[in-house]
């Protein structure tokens, strides 16, 4: 008995260890110089997520061409700065007179960069066209994220090139 309880065990943790072994990992890196080199060019309440906000930046250049030619060039990056929403003491978010939600604190840096050849490494589910995503933490450290689960939601966004924001940016 205490045999096959031991090898069941190792045969999960091998099936665990390929299952988490697979999410590619990012090549991004954390973009510096954002907040003084990009655009903020969309600040709102993320719709994916009830108890956040997002701030949104990219390039002058890279918004300069989604409005001339509707396509992100090669290299393209967006940053979102993501907020917790201000809670009352409920664990209620709270709302501003406008019927916003109101910033709290920065949580994370969410990063998506555009280059030739990224989407290849990817199975169907998770392609993003050539778009691959990162997370990190306000100081610019890696954050500990599951990929996959950004990969998985622009994933159907074929329509506007897997940007959520895309029409504010034509």
């Amino acid at each position: 008995m205490i045999r096959t309880v031991a090898l069941v065990s190792l045969l999960l943790l091998a099936f665990c260890g390929k299952v988490f072994a697979e999410e590619p990992q990012s090549k991004i890196k954390f973009p510096e110089n954002y907040k003084t080199d990009f655009v903020n060019y969309l600040s709102l309440d993320r719709t994916q997520n009830d108890d956040q906000i997002i701030r949104l930046f990219a390039s002058e250049e890279v918004l300069k061409a989604v409005k001339a030619t509707g396509e992100f060039p090669d290299g393209a990056v967006i940053v979102g700065e993501i907020y917790k929403a201000k809670k009352d003491e409920d664990g209620e978010v709270i709302e501003s007179d406008l019927s916003r939600r109101i910033r709290d604190k920065f949580a994370l840096v969410a990063v998506m960069e555009k280059r030739k050849g990224w989407g290849e490494q990817f199975s169907e589910e998770f392609r993003n066209g050539d778009w691959d995503f990162a997370a990190f933490k306000p100081d610019g450290s890696v954050a500990k994220k599951n990929l996959n689960d950004c990969r998985k939601c622009h994933a159907p966004l074929t329509d506007t090139k897997h940007v959520f924001s895309y029409e504010h940016m034509k």
